[in-house]
């Protein structure tokens, strides 16, 4: 009776094992994400960062999940092909995060300090912001507060316009 629970439960945790293993191998290196140099222009001066561009379904999902650390200098962003209301999560993301959220200008209309990582809760511009949302850059938590980045700070990509 014993060797048959123990085949059972052996089972189980290869099925889980292959239902799990696949979503892991799916994740893609980010140095083969699309990079390019942002600045965000500052009250203070202006910030420059290097990042990865989310430029495809799967790679918006994956965005910076699982990563365990963000140079100052690095971010990523995720664009949407056409404005609107952008809603994003800190699911299966390891560390704190800021999140500005950009107009199709290059403004940023709304930051989110320090999001908490693994958190399920759906992030966006509060209401009443009614200013349609062109892309998120996600930066390390607190670095926005260390370089004086605020909201109506200007962001200089070629995404906007």
């Amino acid at each position: 009776m014993r060797w048959g629970r123990a085949r059972v439960l052996l089972a189980a945790v290869l099925l889980l094992g292959a239902v799990l293993a696949p979503a892991a191998r799916a994740l893609e290196n980010l140095n083969a994400f699309p990079q390019s140099a942002l600045e965000i222009r500052t009250q203070t001066g202006s910030q420059r960062f290097n990042i990865w561009i989310a430029d495809t379904p799967a790679r918006s999902q994956q965005g910076l999940m699982f990563v365990r650390s963000l140079p100052a200098d690095r971010g990523m962003l995720f664009p949407l092909e056409r404005p609107g209301v952008m809603r994003m999560w800190m699911k299966d993301t390891r560390i704190a995060l800021d999140m500005l959220f950009i107009d199709p200008h290059g403004e940023i209309i709304y930051i989110r300090h320090n999001a908490t990582p693994e958190s399920e809760a759906i992030i966006t511009t509060p209401a009443p912001v009614i200013t349609p949302v062109k892309a998120v850059l996600e930066l390390a938590g607190g670095e926005c507060a260390r370089r004086h980045i605020e909201q109506g700070d200007h962001v200089v990509h070629a995404l906007f316009y």
